[in-house]
């Protein structure tokens, strides 16, 4: 959350959520604020004077030399814990403080010094490579009274800054300090569209790196392509480290991969696990797709048990688990498709919601017969209907129904109106 007066200068990112806001003796339990600057650097000082604080308060800040100018990010007894879980050791064991709320002259003249810091950037890397100097600036964030200022930069070997420190103290005339950050710190300054589509987790919520290793795809079953691990730093993706522990967890009930299953006609090798399923698939030619059966955990470790007493089954499968159809895999955009919501037919087969007329017996042909009637041919001519055991031709009625309308809705008359007595 930034503040209206920040105007977008610190990051929107949090790392602790304070559960404890609303409780009053959580907030004043604890005389330690935190307090966070630019490219989410933050530091703990202390409320020695007792000002009411609020998340979201520009504060002015002791430095050396001078005062900085931050926002207050998190206050009351979760101060400590954050202290605790960022290992937080003060300067020479004594720790900063809170001098006042920002006035309006501390706010402009810190504004001041933020529209060198993009300028100041620019001549710094010409002065760098200048020097020949193999690192690349990032960043350059100038302290709150303009005293001072940070350089970040990234370098993939050891550098030697001490004469660049030199010729930036005196082109300046500011007191120079070299920050060395990583390239996943510079992805999360810069932003970006990651491979799923959306926003950089680096960019957008993440504030604290934790080193991600390959063995992360290995138990994730994922192909080791440097292309697809790779993220936008050039470094593994910081994503495969969400869902470690889960697959972590369940492979831990799962038979070990190095175990070879013995039968009687070959020896299967694993070839690749579904851990959540506990579906594992073995081969018989190892690191190699030759032969592969699939077969769920609880007969893998039949089969191990069986190994382990002497005994060989016939097959890695059960007797009856090849007659079993394999269960189809669910299609979740199955009730997405396009044409749900078309006009399908009715019962009868008929399209478009088409009826046939109610009595078969006639049908409406729109002609005219002399006098003025309209005439009503059969549906179905030449085809003789069975009452009973008697058989009559098409066109005779039965009885009673001499008074019987048409499908129309109109009185029958001419060859289908006279009734017949038996």
């Amino acid at each position: 959350m930034t503040s209206k007066g920040c105007k977008g200068c610190c990051s929107k990112k949090q790392s602790s959520y304070d559960w404890l806001s609303d409780i009053p003796e959580a907030i004043r339990s604890c005389d330690i604020v935190e307090v966070q600057f630019k490219n989410t650097r933050k530091g703990y000082y202390v409320n020695a004077q007792g000002l009411e604080l609020k998340k979201g308060d520009l504060v002015a800040v002791e430095a050396s030399p001078g005062h900085d100018i931050g926002e207050v990010t998190l206050v009351g007894k979760l101060v400590e814990l954050a202290m605790k879980k960022h290992r937080y050791r003060p300067e020479k064991g004594v720790m900063p403080q809170i001098y006042r709320i920002a006035k309006p002259a501390d706010l402009e003249k810190w504004e001041e010094a933020k529209v060198r810091e993009h300028q100041t950037m620019i001549q710094t890397r010409q002065i760098a490579a200048d020097l020949g100097l193999e690192m690349k600036i990032g960043d350059v964030e100038y302290q709150g009274d303009g005293n001072k200022a940070i350089f970040y930069y990234i370098a993939d070997g050891r550098v030697d800054f001490r004469q660049l420190i030199r010729v930036l103290a005196d082109t300046f005339h500011i007191r120079v300090e070299m920050k060395q950050i990583g390239a996943r710190q510079e992805a999360g300054r810069i932003g970006g569209i990651g491979p799923c589509g959306r926003e950089l987790c680096c960019s957008s919520w993440m504030s604290t790196f934790v080193s991600v290793n390959t063995s992360a795809a290995r138990v994730q079953d994922l192909s080791l392509n440097p292309q697809k691990l790779t993220g936008l730093c050039g470094k593994l993706k910081c994503c495969m480290n969400y869902e470690v522990q889960a697959y972590t967890e369940a492979q831990r009930s799962l038979p070990s991969r190095e175990i070879v299953l013995e039968t009687k006609r070959a020896s299967y090798h694993h070839f690749k696990t579904d851990s959540f399923q506990r579906q594992i698939t073995y081969s018989t030619v190892a690191n190699h797709p030759v032969g592969l059966v699939t077969i769920s955990a609880q007969r893998a470790f039949e089969v191990i048990s069986m190994n382990k007493q002497g005994e060989r089954p016939d097959t890695l499968e059960f007797n009856n688990e090849r007659e079993k159809p394999q269960s189809k895999p669910l299609d979740i955009l199955s009730d997405n498709s396009l044409t749900r919501f078309d006009k399908k037919g009715n019962s009868n087969g008929h399209k478009n919601g088409s009826r046939r007329p109610k009595n078969r017996e006639s049908v409406y042909t729109g002609r005219r017969r002399e006098g003025g009637s309209r005439e009503h041919t059969s549906a179905r001519p030449n085809v003789e209907q069975r009452v009973g055991e008697r058989v009559r031709p098409q066109g005779e009625r039965r009885r009673g129904q001499s008074g019987r309308q048409s499908s129309h809705g109109r009185p029958s008359s001419g060859l289908m109106g006279a009734s017949q007595e038996e």
